[in-house]
């Protein structure tokens, strides 16, 4: 289907409805497309996050441009996954399916992680910046290195979901109780646990991507908890590509994945539209995921 020469953003043949759930795969074959390298079975958990929050622009039918804007709760959103195919852009169908999902969400803090160079076209939607994340890329390595005596590395799966629900909470800017559910028990993915006793002390998931593995959310205590994390997920890909999404404001982030031999190839822009939410980045070392959050 070939772009039209010109086409006004108010053209009926442009309409913007709700994805249905094999069309949010096309948006994240179109996010592979831009080399953001989604996971490949993130379909599901981002489905389970919000299956109303999905929304897809199409010209006579065909598919042109989508956005993401998961209502996590009543009071906490968050943008992803927004693109217009090559040859669709600036005829304003972009602004359609921005000021789409922006209704959807209402009044909630809407929270995105935009490329650097648009930051001032969110600010026009009352973004306001609160730092960057940065996208490191290096290579899977066996550790010799010991786990900490202090420490217990376990499956997720032999943690009450409760424990990691809570946990999970005070990192991230809400309760996602159904996304994380699903996140944990992708196909292609590993979630450990640090324990010291019975007490939690972080986890980790890593997760195939359509280029090498992704590791996210890497939430822990301390330095030490997440180095082991780090160790023990990339452990079982050994000899692959791996990513991680580091907040730039916690040092100890960055030093991990430089001392992992790490090196940063994409950065993004994390802005909300009403405050910073109370997260404790210092306990952040990996961001679970651009698209989401």
């Amino acid at each position: 289907m070939e772009a039209p020469s010109h086409a006004s953003p108010e053209d009926a043949r442009f309409t913007v409805r709700r994805m249905t759930p094999p069309e949010v795969q096309i948006a994240l074959d179109w996010a592979a497309a831009e080399g953001w390298n989604p996971g490949l079975d993130d379909a599901r958990a981002f489905l389970a996050a919000d299956p109303h929050g999905f929304f897809i622009g199409t010209w006579d039918g065909g598919p042109i441009g989508c956005i993401a804007a998961v209502a996590y709760d009543e009071r906490f959103g968050f943008i992803g996954l927004y693109i217009v195919r090559p040859g669709w852009r600036g005829r304003g169908f972009g602004l359609r399916l921005w000021n789409e999902g922006m209704a959807y969400l209402g009044a909630r803090n809407i929270g995105l992680d935009g490329v650097l160079a648009q930051q001032a076209n969110y600010r026009a939607s009352g973004f306001v910046l609160a730092g960057r994340n940065v996208r490191y890329e290096g290579v899977a390595r066996a550790s010799v290195e010991p786990v900490p005596a202090t420490l217990t590395l376990v499956d997720a799966a032999a943690v009450p979901f409760s424990t990691l629900l809570d946990y999970d909470a005070t990192l991230f800017a809400c309760r996602r109780a159904a996304f994380l559910r699903d996140w944990l028990t992708l196909p292609h993915a590993s979630a450990r646990v640090a324990l010291t006793g019975d007490t939690m002390r972080g986890f980790g998931v890593i997760r195939r991507c359509m280029r090498g593995y992704k590791i996210g959310p890497l939430f822990a205590d301390d330095s030490p908890a997440a180095q082991a994390l780090y160790r023990a997920l990339v452990a079982e890909v050994a000899g692959e590509t791996v990513f991680l999404d580091v907040p730039e404001s916690n040092p100890a982030a960055v030093a991990l994945a430089v001392g992992h031999g790490m090196t940063s190839v994409f950065e993004t822009a994390r802005m909300y539209t009403r405050g910073v939410p109370d997260v404790p980045l210092a306990r952040v070392f990996g961001v679970t995921t651009f698209e989401l959050g």
